[in-house]
């Protein structure tokens, strides 16, 4: 993936806008999914649910404003609005199920359907669906587009495996994890188109941390492990903060560190 970064003309137009993909993504990714599933659990079924989603969508467009009006990558800024975005997206799946009625096998078609056309109007306009060309305002908010449709449409499917299939969460958590190794292992093994591997990789990501803090948060009798959703939203918010504060520090995600020592 770093081919694509020396390709870019190196100048303070176009600088990079999101990470550049390290073991450091993908974790603090999982984190920000499993976060997101607890946290939205714990507000909607021990607060207001209403003033909840009220306040939760609020912070979700502060933090993709801030994101849109950085002129660069900056940890703090994206990091703080993939974790809105895993939190509103949660409640999105949630009260399309639960407040309209909607099966989650439908939800999972609809949010499916919708991110491929989405990526498919991205494709059109922009010619590419690499990360490491979202130097502009239309192609980041192609991605952030995209990014909101994914946690929607992992958490719908999340939920109906573990419910519709009856698999569980632990199992559920199981079979994420296989799905998201494929196409990374088809990446490094096979050659695998690799904007093909990120986009499907990350696409499970989002089930995968859901149905493994389901599983904890969850009391025992509905098969989880009873930590309950306050004790592990916390954990994981504390947890994901370390990281955050690793990559600010240490900036080793910045694709635009890259960027320069590439030029030089």
């Amino acid at each position: 993936m770093e081919k694509d970064l020396k390709n870019i003309f190196f100048n303070e137009s176009n600088l990079l806008k999101v990470p550049k993909i390290t073991i450091y993504f993908w974790v603090a990714k999982l984190l920000s999914t499993a976060m997101g599933e607890a946290t939205s659990d714990y507000l909607v079924f021990h607060t207001n649910p209403y003033l909840a989603v009220i306040a939760c969508s609020l912070i979700f467009v502060g933090s993709i404003w801030l994101q849109m009006k950085s002129n660069r990558y900056y940890a703090h800024y994206y990091w703080f609005a993939v974790i809105m975005v895993s939190i509103f997206g949660t409640q999105i799946a949630d009260v399309i199920h639960v407040v309209l009625g909607v099966p989650y096998s439908f939800s999972t078609l609809f949010f499916l359907i919708t991110l491929i056309l989405t990526l498919a109007a991205w494709k059109s306009k922009e010619k590419t669906l690499s990360i490491h060309s979202i130097y502009t305002s239309r192609r980041e908010a192609f991605y952030w587009a995209t990014i909101v449709i994914t946690f929607a449409l992992g958490t719908a499917a999340g939920d109906m495996t573990a419910f519709t299939l009856n698999l569980g969460y632990f199992e559920s958590g199981l079979l994420f994890t296989v799905m998201f190794s494929i196409p990374i292992i088809a990446y490094f093994m096979f050659d695998f188109n690799e904007i093909a591997a990120f986009w499907i990789a990350y696409i499970m990501t989002r089930p995968l941390g859901a149905s493994f803090a389901d599983w904890a948060d969850k009391p025992i009798r509905f098969g989880g492990l009873g930590f309950g959703s306050f004790t592990v939203s916390l954990i994981l918010t504390l947890a994901i903060l370390v990281v955050i504060l690793f990559l600010i520090v240490f900036k080793i995600d910045d694709p635009n560190q890259f960027l320069k020592r590439a030029r030089e």
